[in-house]
Formats: C-alpha cells, sequence, structure tokens
C-alpha cells in the first residue's frame, strides 16, 4: 500500500536525506525540523450585507538565521497551518540555495476568495495585515502574493502597513504593482528561473531544445510563462491543463493564444485543434520536459512509473512525493527540484525589496540578467553536489542549503 504523506512530512523526509548525507549533527536538525515562530489570528471583516464574519489567518516563520523572513501569503479555503509550515520551510531552503539574505516565511488565509467580492477582499486583506503587524516589517519578515492574491492585494497590505506605521513603508511586501515600488520582471520571475535552469539541464544531458516536447501542467502564472519561455527557445508545448481540464496537441500549441482561449472560456479544455485530456494521462504523455505547475503532491509512487518524461522541471512547491522521487531517480528522470528551479521568484522578489530600500530602480534586463546569473551558479552548486555525492538532485539542493543554514546558525551561536 502506497504511503500518504502530510505535506510537512514531506519536508521533514526531505530535510533527513540531506541531513544524513551531511552527517548533520542532531541539534542541528532539530533546530531546521520545527519553525521559530508560528502565528494563527483571527480576522473580524464586515460582509457587503452588513454581516461580520471571522476568517481564521496564518503566518508562520520558519527560519531567520540568514536574514528576514520571507515568503507568500495564500487565501484559500483548503489553507491549514501544516501546509503553511510546509511551504515556509520550504522558502528557507529555497533561499539559502540561492544565496539571497533571507530566511522562510509563509502565511494564509482560510477562505474562498471566490465567493467574495472585491470590497471583502480588500477589508480581509488590510484586516490580516493589521493583525500581523507586530511581527512583519522590512526587517523582520516581508510577505508576498501567493495562490489567489496579487499585486492589488500586495498593495493593500503596504498601504495598510503604512497606514499603520504613519509612514510609507513599500519594503513590507513583494510583488507590488511598479507604480507603488514593484519590481520589472516579476510577474515572470519564476517561470524564467524554471527556463534558466532548464535550459541549464538539457545542455548537460544533451536535449536539444529545438527538439523538445513540453508538458505543463497547470496553466496560472507559473505554468504559462514557463510555456511561453520554452516555446521561445524552441520547445513545442504539447499539452497543458488547468483545474477543469486540459488540451492536447502532440503538434504543439502556442502559448499566447491558450491563454487568450483561457481568459475568453475559462479554461484551456476544448482549445481549437486540440483534444481533451485528463491529468493523469497529461502526466504519462510521452515528452522530453515536464512542468509541474500546480500544486502538491501530484507524482506520487501510484504515477511515477507511468512518467515518461526524460526531465521534470518543479514549478510547483512540493508536486513530486519522496517515494516517487527515488523511483524516478531509479529510472533515470533528471528532477530540477522546486527549491531551485522556482526559485526566481523570491530571488526577483529580493530584487524588488533591495530596489525599495535603496529607493533606486532596475530596468528589466537589468533584472533578468543578475537573475539568470544567480539561477545558473545554484544550478551548477547543486547539479555538482549531485554528481560528487551520488545522490538525486533534490538531496543535493537540500545539502548545499541546509550547509549554508549550518554555517550561520554556528557562527550566530545557536549550535
Amino acid at each position: 500500500m502506497v504511503k500518504e504523506y502530510g505535506v510537512y512530512e514531506v519536508v521533514l523526509k526531505q530535510l533527513e536525506a540531506a541531513a544524513d548525507a551531511l552527517k548533520l549533527a542532531p541539534q542541528t536538525k532539530e533546530l531546521l525540523a520545527e519553525p521559530v515562530r508560528n502565528f494563527k489570528v483571527a480576522i473580524p471583516v464586515k460582509m457587503d450585507d452588513g454581516s461580520v464574519k471571522v476568517f481564521k489567518g496564518f503566518r508562520c516563520q520558519h527560519n531567520d538565521a540568514l536574514g528576514p523572513t520571507k515568503g507568500g501569503v495564500r487565501f484559500h479555503p483548503q489553507v491549514d497551518e501544516d501546509e503553511v509550515k510546509a511551504l515556509a520551510a520550504w522558502m528557507t531552503f529555497k533561499c539559502a540555495l540561492v544565496g539571497i539574505p533571507y530566511g522562510g516565511a509563509k502565511g494564509g488565509i482560510l477562505c474562498n476568495p471566490k465567493e467574495l467580492s472585491n470590497s471583502e477582499l480588500e477589508r480581509l486583506s488590510r484586516g490580516f495585515i493589521a493583525a500581523i503587524s507586530p511581527i512583519i516589517g522590512p526587517e523582520k519578515d516581508i510577505p508576498a502574493p501567493d495562490v489567489y492574491t496579487n499585486p492589488q492585494v500586495m498593495s493593500w497590505f503596504m498601504d495598510e502597513f503604512s497606514r499603520l506605521k504613519g509612514f510609507n513603508s513599500p519594503g513590507v511586501v513583494t510583488g507590488k504593482p511598479l507604480i507603488v515600488g514593484g519590481s520589472a520582471g516579476r510577474d515572470s520571475a519564476t517561470a524564467r528561473g524554471v527556463m534558466f535552469t532548464t535550459r541549464e539541464a538539457c545542455i548537460l544531458m544533451k536535449l536539444d531544445l529545438k527538439e523538445a516536447r513540453v508538458v505543463v501542467q497547470g496553466y496560472g502564472n507559473a505554468g504559462f510563462y514557463s510555456a511561453k519561455f520554452l516555446h521561445e527557445l524552441g520547445g513545442k508545448v504539447i499539452a497543458v491543463n488547468d483545474s477543469s481540464g486540459g488540451a492536447f496537441n502532440p503538434e504543439g500549441m502556442d502559448p499566447l493564444a491558450l491563454l487568450d482561449y483561457k481568459h475568453s472560456n475559462g479554461s484551456v479544455k476544448g482549445f481549437p485543434g486540440s483534444v481533451n485530456i485528463v491529468n493523469d494521462d497529461l502526466l504519462s504523455l510521452e515528452c522530453e520536459i515536464l512542468v509541474p505547475a500546480a500544486l502538491e503532491n501530484q507524482i506520487t509512487a501510484d504515477n511515477a512509473g507511468d512518467i515518461r518524461a526524460k526531465l521534470i522541471a518543479e514549478a510547483a512547491n512540493g508536486p513530486t512525493t519522496p517515494e516517487a522521487d527515488q523511483i524516478l531517480f531509479e529510472k533515470g528522470v533528471m528532477i530540477i527540484p522546486d527549491i531551485l528551479a522556482n526559485a526566481g521568484g523570491v530571488t526577483v522578489s529580493y530584487f524588488e525589496w533591495v530596489q525599495n530600500l535603496s529607493n533606486y530602480y532596475w530596468t528589466a534586463e537589468e533584472v533578468d540578467t543578475k537573475l539568470e546569473r544567480i539561477m545558473v551558479e545554484a544550478f551548477r552548486n547543486v547539479y555538482s553536489t549531485s554528481i560528487e555525492g551520488k545522490v538525486n538532485m533534490r538531496v543535493a539542493a537540500y545539502m548545499v542549503a541546509v550547509n549554508k543554514l549550518a554555517e550561520a546558525m554556528k557562527v550566530r551561536g545557536w549550535i
């Protein structure tokens, strides 16, 4: 019987694998296994009909040995404390891996944003920031967008925090619109990081991107831009899906046309020239590159044996379970793990924060050039660690990250 992992249990399994490979001191592993701070808040919101509804909110600060904590806030009907803890931990390892001076954090509100009006969303957003304002700030913890939050929500976050503090504080959040201190290139940063690392992996694997078939699971921001950038490098996007269905055309599809169709019809399902495809069939398509860009635990021991991709680039957080990891490693499938592949988002968030603090802003070309350098260097570090340690890419990524965290905690005197 296949074991079903809780999302935080997955984090602990990944940490354990790296700790064993590094022969990590028990106290260091213990410090990384639990968040340093974990908050729950109740947010009363006056609804449009005059009633008051109380929403539950969460903010987890996993580790701040390398700097202030950083991480998104999601509005979702299935948010829970375990998920937020896991996502905060992944952010800790992600920031350490790519060498930016942040720890990891994550937040969430238990709600269905599709059932809320714009004014209710604004009151909920402002209420959440008011509730957590004592424990966030440019030098403490910097929220960002995540599932069902966007630049508008970040603007409300920033404005409410600034109002409470009595001065403008754009650096309290990232992912803002350009007009109030956002960074050029932030909207596509996660996928651009996926593209840079995928390109590097293809070079090592001697895969010709101009002949590569690309499958993308999930067609939100990260999925669309991943498809777009890989298509621009010559890849043939043969299948994509979203929560309502999928589209498959072995001759390839135009990512921009797919996005336009989704905006007009609510889903990529039914895209002209394609046939409908369900999620399980999409994941098992024969292709060179598979980009999981949806939710956690999508590739499991149940379906890993059916995967026919040569390379998996994890745009989503936690799409592959530990058991599936081992199956794919034994099959010779290279995985660019989430804490590496999708680290472009937090890297450009860091760039935005730096620009806010200095009040000096960079061009899109400057942002992309700086991002490419960081992502390529991180990929090469992970790959060389994988080869030297004879471990898969995920264990190697955690080894690189945990080494840096252990050193920081040691010099601080925590261990």
